[in-house]
Parts: C-alpha cells; structure tokens; sequence
C-alpha cells in the first residue's frame, strides 16, 4: 500500500475512535497530519489544557486501530496540551513513569552534543562508544538526532529494526554495541517533518521500548543546539553527563557556551570539552596546520571551569571509514587514528569512576 493510501487508510480507521464531547477523530480538529514512513507510522493529538487524562482512552484506541492497518510498522502517537498527559501510556499500552526513572536494561546514560551542527559531534559519538567498548564495557547508542540521524551511516547499519509481538524493538548490533535511530525506518533522503511534541514523543518510544538487554552505558547522540528533544531526554531520564564537542573555531564556541548554560541550569553534569578537527597534519610534508584556530575549546574549558577531554585532528581516515559505515576504532582500536578517542573514553572513566560496573 502506497503512502497516500496508508494514510488515508489510517484516517479512515480513526472516525471509529470516539472523542470526549462526542464526534470522532477522523473529524477532530485537533489530529495532526498522519506521517507515513517505511518503518513508522505518527501522529499527533492536540488538546486544550486540562483535556489530557479525558483523551488517553481515544488516544490508546487510536494507537490500536492504526496498528490494526500498519501492519509491521511502529505507531507513535503522542497527545500534546497545555501540560504533561496525566497517565500517559508507551505505543504498546504499558504507563510511562513519571519524572525521571531508570531505563529498563541501562546502568548509566551519557550523551554528546554540541551547540551547533558541522563540528563533527556524531562522528565523536560513535567513536566514543567504541572507545568505552573497547575498554570492557557494554554499550549502546541511541540517535537522538532525529531531524538528521547519522547513526546507519555511520554504523553501516542496514534494514529495520526488528519489532517484537508486544511492540518492543530489537536493536540493531554493529561492532559489538546496540544501536538505535529513526533513520533506520526512514526511506534514504526521507526527511523527518515533526512538530516539538511528536518528535518528544518518537524519542521517549525510542529510549524505552527497545530491548536495550543489559547496558552498562547508553551513549546519545543529541541534536545539534538547545531544544525540546534536549529538554525532554533529560526530563524524563537520569543523564549521567553530557560530552560538549566543538572545533577550536570561536563561532563554534560561542555555541558551544550556550549549550553548556542549558546543561548547567537543566542541573546536568557535564563530563567535559573535546576539541574536534582540532588541527591537521600534510601526510606529505609532516607540517601542522590549525585550520580552525589553535587551543580555543581548551582555553573555554578552562574559562568555564569544566574538564578538557582532548583534541581529535582532522585526520582523513577518521572522514573515510565514519562514511563507509566503519568508524576508526571499530577498524582498529588501538591504531594512532583511534588513539585520541581512546583518551577521552579513559578520561571521561577515570574522572567518573561510577560510570563504571
């Protein structure tokens, strides 16, 4: 069934869901457009404030009947208002805890974000996942990215993830640590067109209903900047830390303050600065360039008073093997390619022994 028709399919199996007030939802004005993916099916509902607990039955019927027509794909439907759903409920019936809790199958969660796109911050990511692997650790990774996942790519991840009878996701697995990521069960050059609160929502199914098995971390890969999917990870889920990447230039910078003024007034630790593309060496004459300035995210650790986990250089093998799907420390871990994000997973270990079994 093609999309279009998916989605009417969708809508029309909704004027059997009945609203409060009377009327159905296929009629409601408050439905958002119905999103059709590959691997995914969302949708919004928008209530007036204090309408929240009288729509969770609709929206728990709604989530059944448009399963009933989306076949294998997910259901993500969130319901949107003036404040947090009372009693909300996960896509497959179990209630979300509320406040922050502990994610069922993770000991700890770190993530890496930076305050503006094109410094390189997925590619840290992943490669710090592996580092934390190599160094005995269970790990897994989820893309938080969700408006630009990077994680299939840079993963070399391929097909949808596996869905369980009850809903659950299976991850995918490359080079030994679980992934996750919307882009998975998107078409190649899909776009995701989300609202705030739909995007909120696909990440909170994301985080909870995948069968993480027993993590000792979860790295996240946040989208670049400050915003609702920052807000809501760290609303609803204890975050160990967060690792700010930024190249030495001051433009990056200026961003990369600004994200750290969020960490800090949101009261989540920071586990330190790297310093990405930090300079680069000719392979043929052996000279230093620093194409980006020289020493800017070290001397703003210092200023801000938080750790500097070490520079990465902009090496072209690190660009290389991240778009073949197969990062630098997943071809050899203990190559002087790896060498840098070895350091800072120790570092980033060493400094929060608890981050640790």
């Amino acid at each position: 069934m093609a999309d279009p028709d998916l989605s009417a399919a969708i809508k029309a199996a909704l004027a059997a869901v009945e609203i409060p007030g009377g009327g159905d939802l296929a009629g409601y004005g408050g439905l958002s457009e119905i999103i059709v993916t590959p691997g995914a099916v969302a949708f919004a509902i928008a209530v007036a404030p204090g309408m929240e607990a009288a729509f969770g039955p609709a929206r728990e019927e709604a989530v059944a009947a448009t399963q009933r027509v989306a076949g294998a794909r997910k259901v993500l439907v969130s319901l949107t208002g003036g404040k947090p759903p009372a009693g909300p409920t996960f896509s497959h019936g179990k209630p979300v805890p509320a406040g922050k809790t502990q994610v069922p199958g993770i000991k700890r969660i770190i993530a890496v974000g930076s305050g503006k796109g094109g410094v390189g911050k997925s590619t840290v990511a992943v490669n710090l996942a592996l580092a934390l692997h190599a160094e005995g650790l269970r790990v897994g990774m989820l893309d938080a990215d969700l408006y630009g996942p990077s994680l299939p790519k840079l993963l070399g991840l391929e097909g949808r993830p596996a869905i369980r009878e009850d809903g659950i996701f299976t991850p995918h697995e490359a080079f030994g640590i679980k992934a996750m990521s919307i882009g998975s069960m998107l078409n190649p050059d899909q776009a995701v067109v989300w609202r705030g609160p739909m995007a909120t929502s696909a990440l909170r199914q994301l985080l909870r209903e995948t069968d993480w098995g027993g993590l000792d971390i979860l790295v996240v890969d946040l989208p670049p900047g400050t915003g609702d999917i920052h807000i809501s990870l760290f609303q609803q889920a204890e975050v160990d830390g967060v690792v700010i990447v930024s190249t030495p230039q001051e433009l990056a910078l200026i961003d990369a303050k600004k994200a750290i003024d969020m960490l800090r007034r949101l009261n989540v630790p920071l586990l330190g600065l790297v310093e990405n593309m930090s300079y680069f060496i000719a392979p043929d004459t052996g000279a230093r360039y620093d194409i980006f300035g020289t020493g800017g995210a070290e001397a703003a650790a210092k200023k801000l008073d938080m750790p500097f986990l070490g520079a990465v250089p902009l090496v072209m093998s690190i660009r290389q093997t991240s778009d073949a799907g197969r990062p630098v420390v997943a071809c050899d871990a203990n190559g002087a390619e790896a060498a840098a994000f070895r350091t800072i997973a120790r570092k980033i270990l060493a400094d929060t022994p608890g981050l640790r079994p």
